[in-house]
């Protein structure tokens, strides 16, 4: 499918560029090369838009109210729903509104954690004995709620270890994922490596195990198609604000009969049935996970965004994506006193980690920034990865569908321009 898939033409993508106003303007006297939209992607008019018209015209508390304007916001709501879930293969039914993945898999952490005191299904406590697996590559999003489950419950956190290059070491999943394990939490994608991990083998050793398979999808849901059906992951998550929508606003995917057993994190209004002062009885999914105002607007930009991604085609996203990422890493790789990480040959997203050395990425970051070009600098939330890989901090580079080989080009040239006035080379 890769060597089929037409890419977005130079034409489709200067495009596709005229509807995100932000990649108009200028930073320090030069055109804005946006390459941090790992970070946060940017926003096309029909996002703001929709937002906007929303919040002009139909403003209303949602499943709530008979007036005419609280039924409007409630259908176009559950139609950003149905939306969303059409888009990751999903039912509606599927499909929990949050404030972003982190809070999607701290929901999902703290249902455990109530399941083990009593609460939901018996069969969902997680208690001493049993084990919480992780990879060594995980975005702190993805790894400290995991953290605190365990200590919470008596479990213990193992975690599938990564080479010297940041490849999942999969000979050793037989070892890590065993008739203990309850839960496996895996990435889609690496936010600092780029490369795309194997969920499905990862996801078969975790159903084996009869653990419940946690995808984080971050890093994929807006840069390839996603059928979270066909990955038979039990539980998924993903932010808007990294897929063009609106910030303030993500999205849990769960298996119908999962979210029916798990009990809820957060309770109060909006997703109980009958209350009295003793107890409370609660809605089923996906309202039994939606306590309070819920962030109506974000959701309805949200399905804009996904309308959007969709009406450009998702697999020529992607093949732009890959191709924009190899370009980067393989232009890196041939910069001296640059080492890019991750390995190399295997499939990547349109992301570049890389460190240059005895350059402190802060100090590279605000290099390039002066001559127009936005990069993201740190630890990218996933200090477990940079300690293994030796590294405090690194530099990452990351494209999207509106990125063009110019603004590549340009950081790429930029980046050898800096190897002469740090002193990398003479």
């Amino acid at each position: 499918m890769h060597a089929t898939t037409p890419e977005l033409t130079d034409d489709e993508v200067r495009v596709i560029r005229r509807d995100f106003p932000i990649l108009g303007e200028t930073v320090n006297g030069h055109p804005l090369a946006y390459l941090d939209s790992a970070a946060t992607a940017q926003k096309p008019r029909v996002v703001l838009d929709a937002e906007r018209d929303f919040l002009e015209r139909r403003n209303a508390a949602v499943h709530r109210g008979a007036h005419t304007l609280a039924a409007e916001a409630t259908e176009e709501f559950e139609a950003a729903r149905a939306t969303l879930a059409a888009f990751v293969g999903a039912d509606a039914g599927e499909i929990v509104w949050t404030s972003n993945a982190t809070e999607g898999i701290n929901l999902v952490a703290y249902g455990l954690s109530n399941a083990a005191f009593g609460d939901g299904d018996p069969a969902l406590a997680v208690g001493p004995g049993d084990e919480i697996v992780v990879t060594e590559l995980e975005h702190h999003a993805n790894l400290i709620p995991w953290q605190q489950l365990a200590r919470r419950t008596g479990a213990t956190l193992r975690y599938l270890p990564v080479d010297d290059d940041g490849a999942l070491r999969l000979d050793l999943v037989g070892e890590v994922i065993t008739d203990r394990t309850r839960v496996v939490a895996v990435s889609h994608v690496s936010n600092v490596l780029g490369i795309v991990n194997p969920v499905a083998e990862l996801v078969a050793a975790a159903h084996r195990a009869g653990a419940i398979a946690v995808l984080d999808a971050c890093q994929s849901a807006p840069h390839a198609p996603l059928d979270l059906h066909d990955l038979d992951v039990d539980i998924a998550v993903f932010s808007g604000h990294k897929m063009l929508g609106p910030t303030g606003v993500g999205v849990l995917y769960g298996k119908r009969a999962l979210l029916e057993a798990l009990p809820p994190f957060l309770t109060g209004g909006s997703m109980i049935t009958t209350v009295t002062l003793d107890r409370a009885e609660f809605m089923a999914p996906p309202q039994r996970f939606e306590a309070g105002t819920q962030r109506v607007s974000q959701a309805i930009g949200l399905a804009a965004a996904a309308r959007y991604l969709e009406a450009v085609g998702m697999p020529r996203i992607a093949a732009h994506d890959r191709r924009l990422g190899a370009r980067l890493a393989e232009g890196l790789d041939a910069i001296p006193g640059v080492r890019v990480l991750g390995p190399v040959g295997v499939e990547r997203v349109g992301l570049a980690g890389f460190d240059l050395a005895g350059v402190h990425p802060h100090d590279l970051g605000q290099f390039l920034d002066d001559r127009g070009i936005a990069i993201r600098v740190g630890h990218h939330c996933a200090q477990p990865l940079h300690r293994r890989l030796g590294l405090g901090a690194s530099a990452r580079a990351s494209a999207a569908l509106y990125t063009t080989d110019d603004e590549v080009d340009r950081f790429l040239s930029a980046v050898d321009e800096a190897t002469g006035f740090f002193g990398v080379r003479s």
